[in-house]
């Protein structure tokens, strides 16, 4: 069992360091939406320590992408990225501290539509370069 967790790590780490700045955008919102998701059961569980654990992690997750953020350069889409980035993080403190689902809710509803959002420019970025190959 310890090779396969072994081989599991390693595989992560490659998918990792081999991931397009895009592709790891991408991977934060799913490890996000995850951690809020086990977040909630052990809210509905009554398990505060998971519960608190989890809605951390996406914490994290999410002052990541905020520090990521290139405001000089990213103009209107960067700030607007940081208000909803802002607005999630401190949704999820809310919710936390009130044990309140419905903060979790509204911050994986923002997190999944930003997240089809990068998928659909990689979807079109990948298209654009199959294009120019041809």
């Amino acid at each position: 069992m310890a090779s396969t967790n072994s081989q599991l790590d390693q595989y992560r780490k490659s998918s990792i360091t081999g991931a397009s700045p895009l592709r790891l955008v991408i991977m934060l919102y799913d490890g996000a939406l995850r951690f809020m998701a086990a977040g909630r059961r052990a809210m509905t569980e009554k398990n505060l320590y998971e519960q608190n654990r989890n809605i951390q992690r996406a914490q994290r997750i999410i002052a990541e992408l905020m520090s990521c953020l290139d405001m000089r350069q990213g103009g209107e889409v960067a700030t607007n990225l940081l208000a909803l980035y802002t607005f999630s993080y401190n949704r999820l403190v809310e919710s936390n501290v009130s044990d309140d689902p419905r903060g979790i809710d509204e911050v994986s509803q923002v997190l999944s539509n930003l997240r089809e959002g990068w998928v659909e420019l990689e979807a079109s970025l990948r298209q654009g370069l199959a294009t120019d190959a041809a």
